[in-house]
């Protein structure tokens, strides 16, 4: 259940070391952890952000983080969001 193919043909795959959902378990998890629901944040800071660095999330792929945020959105615990300077995220 961890490798994901990136083409029909199935000539290349992804590797994945956890699944979006378990990703984005963690990170709600040190969300709710820290008080931070009704919070936004940008991408940046939830990958390379001081408050995150002893976390497991702390430099997760950009791709892997988004597909993580889009699993908390359909549980509606998180909403992706445009900022003027990129993408952010706000918790519930």
């Amino acid at each position: 259940g961890n490798l994901e193919w990136l083409d029909k043909n199935k000539s290349s795959f992804l590797v994945l070391w956890r699944r979006p959902e378990e990703w984005g378990r963690l990170i709600y998890q040190w969300v709710v952890k820290n008080g931070l629901t009704n919070s936004v944040f940008t991408l940046y800071e939830l990958t390379s952000g001081d408050d995150t660095e002893n976390e497991e999330f702390h430099g997760l792929d950009e791709s892997m983080l988004l597909r993580a945020l889009q699993a908390l959105q359909q549980e509606h615990k998180a909403e992706i969001i445009t900022l003027d300077d990129g993408r952010g995220v706000k918790f519930f």
